[in-house]
């Protein structure tokens, strides 16, 4: 495996992560702020883009700040299934991990956040 790739651009203030430089991918948006890169066939991340990276990545007084999945509801289940598998695997979960929200017993609204990172402009 190829080792990621972390290229910031301050003036948009997005963090672009890539894990197989140059190859194709399918994009999905997973938030309004993040967009994972994965090439279904192999059932694999090919990268990464945070939008607002200062945002996202910004800790609140609690902990870190997580984001619903809203992008999830509207894929295919077995497209949502390959999704979540991909964030819970290696490299995309040194990246961002997963949890959810459970405003009642019979809901459970999942979410993101991403752990810390130190880029370098």
């Amino acid at each position: 495996m190829q080792s990621t790739t972390y290229t910031y651009d301050e003036t948009s203030d997005t963090l672009s992560i890539s894990f197989a430089p140059g190859e194709r991918a399918t994009g999905v948006e997973l938030t309004d702020h993040i967009i994972l890169r994965i090439n279904k066939a192999e059932r694999r991340a090919i990268g990464m883009t945070v939008l607002d990276y200062s945002l996202v990545a910004q800790a609140t007084e609690i902990g870190p700040r997580s984001f619903p999945l809203i992008g999830l509801m509207e894929l295919s289940a077995e497209m949502r299934e390959l999704v979540i598998d991909i964030l819970r695997h290696e490299p995309v979960n040194e990246i961002v991990a997963l949890s959810a929200y459970t405003p009642s017993m019979s809901e459970q609204i999942p979410i993101i956040w991403l752990h810390p990172l130190t880029i370098s402009a």
